[in-house]
């Protein structure tokens, strides 16, 4: 079994990717706004900027090169979800970790209802004062905000996704 070495996911990068694009459309990516939402999209842009290396395996990657050739994991809450926490290949990848230990440039996926269906992916831009749920402000597509405070979504559920590093 071949062993890939691991780098440091820049969350820097990550999050003044998500401040410049948050309330604007990189023109090299579709706009998925009408067609299901655009927030898991634009969560995987910022990723790809704090990572710069996309997994190509088919299906079960985490890739976009089109609007026609991309993985469901790029686009979709719970598949990004599912990608980030099983990838062994190169890539992202990461562990669900609690409000106190999310970092900028971590994901924080929501449920709007009791059914723990997961239902968007805002980026974490900032941890605040005080830490934990209530000093989270994230930025996102689908409802365009960028410093906003992760609980006036008024999530049922929250998990929070910590980016550990990027397999090469």
């Amino acid at each position: 079994m071949r062993h890939l070495s691991i780098r440091s996911y820049e969350r820097r990068k990550a999050v003044e990717y998500a401040h410049k694009w948050a309330y604007a459309r990189n023109p090299a990516y579709l706009d998925f706004e009408n067609i299901g939402g655009d927030c898991t999209n634009f969560a995987s842009q910022c990723i790809f900027a704090g990572c710069g290396i996309m997994n190509y395996t088919p299906v079960y990657g985490w890739y976009y090169t089109s609007s026609y050739n991309r993985t469901a994991s790029w686009t979709g809450v719970n598949y990004l979800y599912d990608f980030l926490i099983n990838n062994n290949g190169p890539g992202p990848f990461a562990q669900v970790t609690d409000a106190e230990h999310a970092e900028p440039g971590d994901i924080a996926q929501v449920s709007f209802s009791d059914s723990k269906r997961f239902d968007h992916s805002p980026v974490i831009v900032d941890t605040g004062n005080p830490s934990g749920r209530d000093g989270i402000l994230v930025a996102a597509h689908t409802f365009d905000t960028d410093y906003y405070r992760l609980m006036d979504f008024e999530p049922s559920f929250i998990r929070f996704l910590h980016i550990i590093g990027t397999r090469l």
